[in-house]
């Protein structure tokens, strides 16, 4: 007998993985283009939405703040389609994600003032920086370790646990520059957020 363990992804949330990491992208290396000073080797993502930069308000809304409303949407949708028997630690990683998300739009809420790069105002994104990628690796680990025993979500598993601790070891040992670190976060983030809004629908075989 055919039983569902989980609901299928809705359309939009089959897409909004996507478009989250779609609309980061294209804003980095298009706002990138635009400033020929900028390095991508030298310099943080959000130089590009520094207070004065031009173009700083449409990168900030493009590149830090939709995604991170998308991808917490995602988390959030995720959490509903976890398996019966997840662990309990399943749902509580995807909430965990679903902060890492909103702590990422905050970036673009709190940017950077590039005129004082200690400062109170630079400090908040800072913050927000920070706990965007711990409250992700927390998160990317929590979640796998909870669907870890159910075979058919294993592959998302590993995925997570995965990118949690290369966030980990790239922030424990920073064998590259901390622009280059940054990138490789971003990435496993956007692929952890296309995983989650693709992931559910599965049938299982009883």
């Amino acid at each position: 007998m055919n039983r569902p363990t989980v609901p299928s992804p809705a359309s939009f949330d089959r897409h909004a993985g996507w478009l989250a990491a779609a609309c980061c992208a294209i804003a980095v290396v298009g706002f990138a283009a635009t400033h020929a000073a900028f390095s991508h080797a030298q310099h943080p993502l959000g130089l590009l939405g520094a207070a004065d930069v031009p173009g700083a308000s449409a990168f900030n809304l493009l590149g830090f703040i939709a995604p991170g409303l998308l991808a917490a949407w995602v988390f959030i949708r995720l959490r509903a389609r976890l398996p019966v028997g997840a662990a309990r630690w399943a749902g509580i990683g995807c909430w965990m994600l679903a902060l890492s998300a909103l702590a990422f739009a905050a970036q673009g809420v709190w940017r950077l003032d590039q005129a004082d790069l200690d400062g109170p105002i630079s400090q908040r994104h800072a913050t927000m920086w920070l706990l965007w990628w711990l409250a992700f690796a927390a998160g990317a680990l929590v979640l796998g370790a909870g669907l870890l025993r159910d075979r058919i979500w294993r592959g998302v598993s590993i995925a997570f646990v995965i990118a949690g601790t290369v966030v980990v070891l790239l922030n424990a040992f920073p064998v590259f520059a901390g622009p280059i670190a940054q990138r490789v976060v971003l990435l496993a983030w956007l692929v952890c957020v296309v995983v989650a809004s693709r992931s559910g629908g599965v049938i299982r075989i009883a």
